[in-house]
């Protein structure tokens, strides 16, 4: 590493600028506060501007991460620079020629992927949180010292980063490397006294690193990843596309999230949906974890490397607008539970289930009646990710509708060329074209790229499902596979649907979402056509009593049930400290719960399925 370091001097016979320096420190942490300095040894001298980023890829939403910085300060050869704010993210130091030093205190307590996280048990944080940048200079090289903090209760922390290291060893503290401050903010560090597990998958180094309390077998899940990232890996081709990757993992009573990075992923997950020590089967817990870090890995190819044209290169100062988060994020939704079957980590009939509750939840969208897709996509920064109490009367998911129409054109390809073609063919493509060569998608490619390798004409497909309100072709889609699509009313608020039900009778049911209250029953969203929205009720009402008998979460489902459909029931309900009173009329639960079956089919039919999920039946 020293030829790099002295590499980036600059000399008489050698113009190559210096690397733009960053050290941060966990200074306080039962404050919840970092320490960031940023030198520029070669400043503008009209006055060098900085700005820390609005918003971090892959969460669309200006976030505002200047609002943390709770001090900032410059200096120039040991003495104090003036240092001005110009709008909520950016600021200027007074104008000088010699190197400019930039120290920012950051407040971190985002428990979260997306931001920054320090308190006594550990430190995490994003680069697009902490870390200044310089207007003008972000091709240039960046150094960051990652320095531990003070005091004996943290001497067993350790570094867990992606992020290629400089005078630091392995795990350790020490200078990392960057090649600009693209790819700087783009490495997640995660610092304290993780479990730290490894393994190769095609040859290329992977390492996890669980932060909180587990009791995790890390042999098994290194073996199940393993088996997992080689699929996502020859599905693209070798060589991967990095030499190193990391699983940051923070493991809680609750939780479920991830962001994806180009050689990282971060994630939160319940500490019980970590394998078990002494458990074989695939829990429903652990199921979902490893579809997360599918999702995430999938996006190593698709979003990091192949994107919109809109991200190339990103803006991180206001919003970037796309229409292909349908793509995106929807394909990689399609992907990320169809890895785990194709690699042999679940049955079909496993597999079927996941597919007939994606469809559950995408039926109970009533939004998809209202939103395109491509629509979603579009105002995901002021509608995704702020959502209210309309949000489900109002919205589709570009992650579920994405993936359905992924799912639909998928099949739709491989019967109309008789199984020469697929989705998978689309997706090799786009990384070729774009993922290699760093070409941004135009907003239409996609759809293009799909007409010319399977010779079809895709635009009637592309406009119902993309550019309609109209329902997917769901049902004629899984036939051609030999899956049968079902429908079927509700059996209360735990049924996720994905299987047959066993109660026929119809069930009565508010329309509304509700939470418990000490009260009551409080709703939290009123559905469109429902019961409760026909009784005149609104979100934040609370629910006393029906028939002058007072009710609660758990036995609001069997008041109701005592009335005959059609029928009505008398309600009394809080909205805000006003007593109110309605009636409420008994409607049956809606036809809004899918399940799948693998039906009895001919040869030439279960080898299109096993075309599509894969010849063997996995475990």
């Amino acid at each position: 590493m020293r030829k790099i370091k002295a590499s980036l001097k600059v000399t008489k016979n050698n113009m190559t600028p210096p690397p733009i320096r960053y050290t941060i420190i966990p200074k306080h942490p039962e404050a919840h506060l970092f320490e960031v300095t940023c030198v520029v040894v070669d400043p503008d001298p009209a006055g060098q501007r900085f700005t820390l980023p609005a918003w971090i890829p892959g969460s669309y939403l200006i976030r505002e991460f200047a609002r943390n910085v709770t001090s900032i300060r410059a200096t120039s050869r040991g003495k104090s620079l003036r240092i001005t704010k110009l709008d909520k993210q950016t600021w200027q130091c007074a104008p000088t020629t010699t190197p400019v030093t930039v120290v920012m205190e950051v407040y971190g307590h985002d428990l979260s992927v997306r931001g920054a996280h320090l308190d006594t048990t550990h430190a995490f944080f994003n680069g697009t949180s902490v870390f200044l940048r310089v207007l003008g200079q972000e091709h240039l090289p960046c150094e960051v010292d990652i320095r531990p903090a003070r005091g004996a209760r943290y001497r067993r922390w350790q570094v867990a980063t992606a992020m290629r290291r400089g005078y630091a060893k392995p795990y350790g503290f020490g200078t990392y490397v960057a090649k600009d401050y693209d790819e700087l903010t783009d490495h997640p560090v995660e610092i304290g006294t993780f479990t730290l597990a490894r393994f190769k998958a095609a040859v290329v180094p992977h390492d996890i690193a669980i932060t909180g309390r587990h009791g995790a077998d890390l042999a098994r899940l290194c073996k199940d990843l393993k088996r997992l990232c080689e699929w996502h890996i020859e599905f693209f081709g070798r060589p991967a596309p990095m030499d190193r990757y990391v699983f940051l993992v923070t493991a809680l009573g609750e939780g479920y999230a991830g962001l994806e990075h180009r050689a990282s992923t971060a994630l939160l997950c319940s500490r019980d949906d970590l394998p078990q020590a002494g458990t074989k089967e695939i829990t429903d817990g652990y199921r979902g974890f490893l579809g997360l870090c599918s999702h995430e890995y999938f996006h190593t190819w698709n979003v990091k490397r192949i994107k919109p044209a809109a991200f190339v290169p990103y803006d991180l100062e206001r919003e970037n607008y796309t229409s292909l988060l349908w793509a995106m994020e929807g394909i990689t939704s399609y992907y990320d539970d169809l890895a785990l079957v194709r690699c042999g980590l679940i049955s079909h009939a496993a597999y079927t289930e996941l597919l007939g509750r994606a469809i559950t939840n995408h039926l109970r969208t009533l939004g998809r009646l209202k939103q395109t897709v491509a629509d979603a996509s579009w105002d995901a920064w002021i509608k995704y990710y702020r959502q209210d109490e309309n949000s489900p009367n109002a919205l589709v998911s570009y992650y579920l509708k994405g993936s359905l129409v992924a799912l639909c054109l998928d099949l739709l390809i491989r019967e109309q060329t008789k199984g020469r073609k697929s989705l998978d063919d689309v997706m090799r493509a786009l990384w070729e074209r774009h993922g290699r060569t760093g070409a941004g998608i135009p907003e239409d490619g996609i759809e293009r790229l799909a007409e010319e390798l399977s010779g079809l004409r895709l635009k009637g497909f592309f406009d119902r499902a993309l550019r309609s309100t109209g329902e997917l072709p769901l049902k004629t889609a899984l036939a051609y596979a030999g899956i049968e699509l079902h429908v079927r009313a509700s059996t209360g608020a735990t049924d996720k649907g994905g299987m047959a039900g066993t109660d026929t009778k119809p069930r009565a049911v508010l329309g509304a979402r509700t939470t418990e209250d000490a009260a009551g029953v409080k709703l939290t969203h009123v559905l469109d056509g429902g019961a409760a929205q026909r009784a005149g009720l609104s979100a934040g009402d609370v629910i006393v009593a029906i028939d002058g008998l007072r009710v609660n979460a758990k036995n609001l489902d069997q008041r109701l049930s005592t009335h005959p459909m059609g029928g009505s029931a008398a309600l009394h309900y809080f909205r805000r400290d006003e007593l109110c009173s309605a009636t409420l009329p008994v409607l049956a639960a809606p036809l809004d719960t899918s399940y799948l079956i693998i039906a009895k089919s001919p040869p030439s039919v279960a080898k299109r399925r096993a075309a599509w999920l894969g010849s063997l039946e996995g475990t």
